[in-house]
């Protein structure tokens, strides 16, 4: 059983379901929602320059595909002596009872639940800020944006002289809030050929704050420097150094008392598990309600427990840190989980996981792209901008494509994705 349909979780059913098809064995993906979506691609679903129902996959569809079953549901307890999770009633939008609590067995039990955004207790954050943990706050974000843009261009369109703005504050200078901040000038610029005539880049107003010395602190300092000047030109004012005290409905308020006014305030400042992982099972979690798992992702109390992803905290051989949390570590644990749990199938030993950083990239939307690659490989890092960095940025989501999809059907959609990206409009805007 897989708790978590994210990229481990969905890579990691795929491959078993392929494995084990016909051969008497049970898959069973359990996952909340109804579809996936890759979330290194909330920021554009957020900004609306991605249609989500264009690349989100239905679990029911992509399972009968790869034989392994779905049960939509969130994880509630584990009773290990048992063997058994319990899944919290589903509900509907009103409240009322779909499907009750629910018992499933398992023999093998793997959690993939990925992270939600630590707000660090800052007070205000959680009532006042927008996270973009799934596709839902995404959605509800771009709405909202939506919404601001349109009262702003009808402002414009009574007083030609008004100085009204659309005022957005995000909390967090890694790679979600920068690249937010450049998607958000890509969309309010194609805005004017979509009924808001009067609207443009000039109306948005972003301020990103970030409590450390600069932003983008995974990559090289030259790098970082490069995205902040590419972030101002555009018009983003990037406050670094500024610690955030409290978050109100009218702005973020910073520890050196500057208030910035705010119509729209999106945190994306840390991560943390869930925290219906702590304590989950009696199983070992750290202080970021991460699953402590040994280098076979084995959890430290029960070798029939696997964590991978986000939601673990697995060691690193030569260093004091666990592995990051990012995508290319779930896509890698995916592989080990795999075949460690096809090795104790089989009665052979699990091997360790090892962790290989190919870099990281962060897109400034159409204007950019930088970041560093061949981390850990060549004994140090290649930074690269432009084109070449965009075009590697772009081949990391349809590597994610072909690794859920297959070869086959994975290129049929990376060549169906370049169509619509030139028949479709620029931005979803419902």
């Amino acid at each position: 059983m897989v708790v978590g349909g994210g990229a481990g979780g969905l890579e990691l059913v795929r491959k078993l379901g392929a494995r084990f098809r016909g051969k008497h064995f049970d898959i069973l993906l359990v996952e909340p929602h109804r579809t996936h979506v890759w979330k290194p691609l909330l920021h554009e679903v957020a900004a609306g320059s991605l249609d989500a129902n264009l690349d989100e996959v239905g679990y029911r569809s992509h399972g009968h595909r790869w034989g392994y079953r779905f049960f939509m549901g969130r994880l509630e307890s584990i009773d290990r002596a048992a063997r058994q999770v319990v899944i919290a009633p589903l509900l509907d939008d009103e409240g009322a009872e779909i499907i009750g609590r629910q018992t499933i067995r398992y023999d093998f039990l793997v959690l993939a639940v990925g992270s939600v955004t630590n707000a660090f207790a800052t007070p205000g954050a959680v009532k006042n800020c927008i996270f973009l943990d799934d596709r839902e706050d995404a959605d509800r974000f771009r709405l909202k944006l939506l919404n601001q843009c349109l009262r702003v261009s009808r402002q414009m369109s009574e007083d030609p002289a008004s100085d009204a703005h659309v005022r957005v504050a995000i909390v967090g200078g890694g790679a979600t809030g920068v690249e937010l901040a450049a998607e958000l000038y890509n969309a309010a610029a194609g805005l004017r050929h979509y009924g808001l005539e009067v609207f443009d880049e000039s109306r948005l107003e972003i301020t990103l704050i970030e409590a450390g010395p600069r932003i983008l602190p995974a990559l090289p300092e030259k790098l970082a420097d490069a995205a902040r000047e590419e972030l101002e030109a555009l018009g983003v004012r990037v406050m670094t150094g500024a610690r955030v005290a409290e978050v109100t409905n009218q702005g973020v308020v910073t520890a050196a008392g500057e208030t910035i006014a705010a119509d729209l305030r999106v945190w994306a400042a840390g991560v943390k598990g869930a925290d219906f992982l702590c304590g989950i099972g009696g199983l070992e979690a750290n202080s970021a309600n991460q699953l402590v798992v040994r280098p076979t992702l084995q959890t430290t109390k029960d070798d029939a427990i696997f964590a991978i992803g986000d939601c673990c905290a697995c060691p690193q051989a030569g260093s004091e840190r666990p592995v990051p949390p990012r995508a290319q570590a779930a896509h890698q644990m995916a592989d080990t989980a795999f075949a460690n749990l096809c090795a104790l199938i089989e009665g052979r030993a699990p091997h360790d996981f090892v962790y290989r950083d190919f870099g990281s990239l962060v897109s400034l939307s159409t204007y950019s792209t930088v970041g560093s690659l061949m981390g850990g490989l060549i004994g140090g890092k290649l930074a690269i901008e432009g084109r070449l960095a965009r075009f590697v940025y772009v081949s990391l989501y349809q590597m994610h494509l072909l690794a859920i999809h297959g070869w086959l059907r994975g290129l049929a959609l990376i060549v169906i994705g370049h169509v619509n990206s030139v028949i479709r409009p620029r931005l979803k805007l419902h």
